[in-house]
């Protein structure tokens, strides 16, 4: 039986990149499911249920930075100034870390959100203590740090605001452009080698983005946005990722050419990731959009993770094998050359000074000695 494709299909929500909001299995949370008679019955009686909403939850953590000892991550901390992400990008390998909150990793993940608008404080708090050593820390590794609900609360402004008064180092990988909007913080900070942006670009058609990252900037503002960094001074590298094969491939070289042609002079890919309960909602994702495409699609994931879904290992987990990991490798590798982007070796790279570091006194006065 032909699977009804987007609006048609029974779990779809307009504007939303999770088909669903089963809760994982993984911890024994009682699984829910929709009764689609009573849905039926209701919509009949009092019309088509309200629009999902987004929520925003505060949260009170006692520590602000998470610190790692991944050996395949080129950094060993970072703040997530917020859980869950209202972008809704379908394969985000973080949606798993809802499971912890007993609430699904599809919708719940992309509509019920946590913020931390103690940020700011807690990381100075942090950063005043002794034996603190600087390191570049990360902003965007789970969570975007530029996500819409940035627009209000502003912590990724206020977190950038701690550093560039400390002299810290920052790293920001972001899918939108949002982060114009703290220009001003990054040019300076640019100025003294103190931060470097990553803008994600997974597709140069608006429509499928629209379905793949529904909340995201659209592909062509990302774009504007890269170009706007680097006419700045603002170090830039733009990340074409995830690559899905048989959906976003195609526009590889294109992504490359333009982000080329904006004077950006870094660029990387990142495979398709799908860890725990991100795989399922990929494959639900497919269903709804793709039905024709599905089974070729994952076919070729699974050649490239050894036969599975997904390779959670340390470095083979970046690093796919086989026939069509190669043929996207050589793809990459040869539209850089040809745009003028280097790679491997040649690839430029952001050295960020952690000499400049000044800790401040918990109170917001510096320290004179």
């Amino acid at each position: 039986m032909r699977t009804p494709p987007d609006s048609e299909h029974p779990d779809y929500v307009a504007g939303r990149g999770a088909a669903s909001a089963q809760v994982p299995t993984r911890f024994g949370l009682a699984s829910r499911e929709t009764d689609g008679d009573w849905r039926d019955h209701v919509a009949a009686l009092e019309g088509p249920p309200p629009k999902l909403r987004t929520t925003v939850t505060e949260e009170k953590p006692k520590t602000i930075l998470s610190f790692n000892k991944s050996p395949d991550v080129p950094f060993d901390r970072s703040i997530n100034a917020y859980r869950g992400c209202e972008h809704g990008c379908v394969y985000c390998f973080a949606r798993p870390t809802h499971a912890y909150h007993d609430l699904s990793p599809g919708l719940d993940f992309e509509t019920q959100l946590f913020a931390k608008p103690g940020a700011a404080k807690l990381l100075r708090e942090t950063l005043a203590k002794r034996k603190y050593r600087p390191a570049p820390i990360a902003m965007g590794t789970n969570t975007d740090p530029y996500q819409p609900i940035e627009r209000d609360y502003r912590i990724t402004r206020d977190v950038l605001e701690v550093c560039l008064e400390t002299r810290h180092p920052v790293t920001i990988t972001t899918k939108s452009d949002r982060v114009t909007r703290d220009l001003d913080l990054l040019t300076e900070m640019a100025r003294q080698d103190l931060v470097a942006v990553a803008i994600s670009v997974t597709t140069l058609d608006p429509v499928l983005s629209g379905k793949l990252e529904p909340r995201c900037a659209a592909p062509s503002k990302r774009l504007v946005a890269l170009g706007q960094l680097v006419e700045a001074g603002v170090p830039v590298h733009c990340s074409v990722s995830p690559i899905i094969p048989a959906i976003t491939d195609e526009f590889m070289e294109g992504i490359i050419e333009r982000a080329a042609a904006l004077g950006v002079r870094s660029a990387g890919w990142i495979p398709l990731r799908l860890p725990h309960e991100v795989a399922p909602l990929f494959r639900e994702w497919l269903d709804v959009h793709y039905p024709d495409r599905a089974g070729k699609v994952m076919s070729i994931v699974r050649s490239i993770r050894a036969g599975k879904d997904n390779d959670p290992n340390f470095f083979s987990r970046m690093n796919p094998q086989g026939v069509w990991a190669d043929l996207f490798r050589a793809r990459f590798r040869v539209a850089c050359k040809r745009a003028g982007i280097g790679t491997g070796r040649k690839s430029p790279k952001f050295e960020l000074d952690c000499g400049q570091f000044r800790p401040p006194e918990v109170g917001g006065q510096m320290r004179l000695l």
